[in-house]
C-alpha cells in the first residue's frame, strides 16, 4: 500500500492556532528538584537553540536538531509541545513547519541510564486548568509531575521504582479524566510480578494520585519496560500498552483491570499479547489507537507498525509498515484531530545513527483504507 506524505502547507503569515493555548499559572507547589545552573526554567516563549531556524526539504518534517524528543502531546490550537528526555526541554512545534519555539525546562529531571523525561500528557481540563503531566526520572524515583508552561513542577504520584534500564514512561488520560502511568521493571524482573512493587505494571490513578479504583494503583502486572500506553476514543474504551521485552519480543497488550501478562514467568491465567514484533524489527516506543487501528512506532525496526484488530483483542490482517527505514529511529506516535500521525525520532540516543538535522518532528497523514492518505 502506497504511503502518501502530506502536510499543511506553510502560509505567508505563519502559523495561525485553531484554538486557544492559554497556560495559567497554578502557584507555587514542591518541585521535582531544584534548577542547575546549567539547565535552567527559561521564560516561556525564547526561540529554540538549536533546531531554531524553519525546516526545509522534507515537508513532513515539522522540526529539526532536538535531542532525543520522547514525548509529545497535540494543542487546541494544533500545535503540538515536545519533550526531550535527555535535557528536559519542551518546545512547541508547528504543523505549518514554523521555527519552534522553546517554553521551559523541567527541573531536576535525572538522566542516568534510559532515564530523563519519558512522557507527557494533557490535562483532561486543559482549556481551564492549562496543566501538563509528565513522566519523569529524578535521582531517586520514577513520578508523574504536572506544572502550568513555565511553572514549577508539581508531584503527583511519586516513588516508582528507578534503574539504569527499563525505567518505562507511558502517559495517557482516559475520557474519564483518570490516567493511565506504564513503568518498567528497572532490570528487575522479580519487580514485575509483585504485588507490593509498582515496577513493571501499568498503573491507574487520578489527577491527584488516587487509585481510580478500590484495588489499588496497579491495573495490570507482568511488563518488562511500558514504553507507551493508549487508548481508542470510542465506547467502550480499549487499553493498550506497549512492553519493550528484555528477552523475547516486543508486545502490544490489550489490558484489564487485574490482568498479568506474563513477564517474567508466564501463567496459566497469563493474558497473551495482541500482537509481537521480533526484536530486530521492534524496540516498541510509541503507541496511538483510533478504532481498530493501532499505530506502533519501532526504534530498532524503524518503522511504524498500522496494526488491525477486531473486537476479541486478536489481529486482522497482517499489519502494514509504514516509512521502513526512512527516518531512521522512531518512538512516539500521536493522533491529531485532522488523523495525522505525529512522530519523533530517536538517533541521537545513542543507538542510532543520527543525519545531519536529527533528532526530528514529523507529521504526517495515514494512508486510507484504499490507500491513499485521507483529503
Amino acid at each position: 500500500m502506497a504511503l502518501t506524505l502530506v502536510l499543511a502547507g506553510c502560509g505567508d503569515d505563519g502559523y495561525e492556532p485553531r484554538g486557544p493555548f492559554r497556560p495559567l499559572p497554578e502557584g507555587a507547589p514542591p518541585e521535582v528538584g531544584p534548577p542547575t545552573e546549567s539547565s535552567p526554567a527559561p521564560a516561556p516563549g525564547e526561540p529554540a537553540e538549536p533546531g531554531s531556524g524553519q525546516t526545509a526539504g522534507d515537508p513532513n518534517v515539522v522540526a529539526t536538531d532536538l535531542t532525543v524528543p520522547t514525548g509529545l502531546v497535540v494543542l487546541p490550537d494544533g500545535s503540538a509541545v515536545v519533550g526531550e528526555r535527555e535535557t528536559g526541554r519542551l518546545l512547541q512545534v508547528f504543523p505549518d513547519r514554523s521555527p519552534p519555539r522553546e517554553l521551559m525546562v523541567l527541573p531536576g529531571v535525572d538522566t542516568a541510564g534510559d532515564g530523563g523525561l519519558l512522557g507527557l500528557a494533557l490535562s483532561p481540563t486543559f482549556d481551564e486548568d492549562g496543566l501538563f503531566y509528565a513522566y519523569v526520572s529524578t535521582a531517586t524515583d520514577n513520578r508523574v509531575v504536572r506544572f502550568p508552561m513555565g511553572g514549577t513542577p508539581n508531584p503527583v504520584y511519586t516513588g516508582i521504582p528507578r534503574g539504569e534500564t527499563h525505567n518505562g514512561g507511558g502517559l495517557q488520560f482516559a475520557p474519564d479524566g483518570t490516567l493511565y502511568v506504564g513503568t518498567g521493571d528497572t532490570g528487575n524482573p522479580a519487580l514485575a510480578q509483585d504485588p507490593a512493587s509498582l515496577g513493571g505494571k501499568v498503573l491507574h490513578i487520578d489527577v491527584f494520585g488516587q487509585p481510580a479504583n478500590a484495588a489499588g494503583p496497579v491495573f495490570s502486572s507482568g511488563f518488562s519496560d511500558v514504553t507507551a500506553v493508549c487508548l481508542t476514543g470510542d465506547q467502550p474504551t480499549v487499553v493498550y500498552a506497549v512492553d519493550e521485552s528484555a528477552a523475547g519480543p516486543d508486545e502490544l497488550n490489550r489490558l484489564s483491570e487485574g490482568t498479568d501478562h506474563g513477564w517474567p514467568t508466564p501463567g496459566a491465567a497469563t493474558v497473551p499479547p495482541v500482537h509481537t514484533v521480533d526484536n530486530g524489527a521492534g524496540g516498541l516506543g510509541g503507541c496511538a489507537a483510533a478504532g481498530t487501528t493501532v499505530f506502533l512506532g519501532a526504534l530498532d525496526g524503524q518503522r511504524v507498525y498500522a496494526v488491525q484488530v477486531d473486537g476479541q483483542g486478536g489481529v486482522v490482517e497482517v499489519p502494514e509498515e509504514l516509512l521502513g527505514g526512512r527516518y531512521g529511529r522512531l518512538r512516539t506516535v500521536v493522533l491529531d484531530g485532522e488523523g495525522a500521525l505525529w512522530i519523533t525520532t530517536s538517533n541521537r540516543d545513542g543507538v542510532g545513527t543520527p543525519a545531519e538535522d536529527d533528532d526530528r518532528v514529523l507529521r504526517i497523514l495515514p494512508p486510507s483504507s484504499t490507500g491513499s492518505s485521507p483529503v
